[in-house]
């Protein structure tokens, strides 16, 4: 595990919040021995969106924007700006929550791919709906309803409505944790052209 450092606001008691951001990583530079495991991150002026597709595709979470000249802030602004490395991958519905408060149809849904024969679970999905595909999907789950889950290990959920697992659906998310589920998944929509049987895990 490293930690990487791009920013200082204060360096042995001294407040450098009013500096620029180039200056305050020249002072970061002066002050840090960078050996295991710091690591230094450089700042990369007007190529941000070719940094952001290398990270991406070297696997990071994603890249921080700040402005060069820019005081350090402790909110968020337009100066300081965070872009999210995001992966797609179809799965297959195998159930669903119930919806609470005031949202409409479903809570989220229950999905997982195919390997070796079997019904992988790989998390539940809660966002990226509109009331529209809540209102659509539920009209068609609760026609494939079923008495027990599909998955092959069956995952630790309440009141979870199980279903025969027919329905494909795109899902943006950040990356696949170390137990094998999405992590910040977002329903995208279905994928009628798929066939569940052809849904395998494809990324990482």
């Amino acid at each position: 595990m490293y930690c990487y450092l791009f920013d200082v606001p204060y360096v042995a008691g001294y407040d450098l919040t009013s500096m620029a951001l180039l200056e305050r990583k020249r002072m970061l530079a002066r002050t840090t021995r960078f050996t295991d495991p710091l690591r230094w991150t450089p700042y990369e002026n007007g190529r941000g969106t070719r940094y952001h597709r290398r990270s991406c595709e070297a696997g990071w979470e994603g890249t921080l924007a700040e402005g060069a000249t820019a005081a350090y802030l402790h909110d968020r602004s337009r100066n300081w700006l965070k872009f999210t490395c995001v992966a797609t991958q179809e799965l297959v519905i195998g159930g669903f929550t119930e919806p609470t408060g005031s949202r409409p149809a479903l809570g989220a849904l229950l999905v997982g791919y195919h390997e070796r024969g079997r019904l992988v679970y790989a998390g539940k999905v809660g966002t990226g709906f509109d009331q529209h595909s809540l209102r659509g999907l539920r009209e068609r789950l609760d026609r494939l309803e079923r008495r027990d889950g599909p998955f092959a290990e069956e995952p630790e959920a309440n009141e979870v409505r199980w279903v025969e697992p027919r329905l494909v659906v795109s899902v943006a998310f950040t990356e696949w944790t170390e137990d094998g589920k999405l992590r910040h998944p977002s329903y995208q929509g279905l994928r009628e052209d798929k066939d569940p049987a052809d849904v395998v895990r494809e990324v990482g």
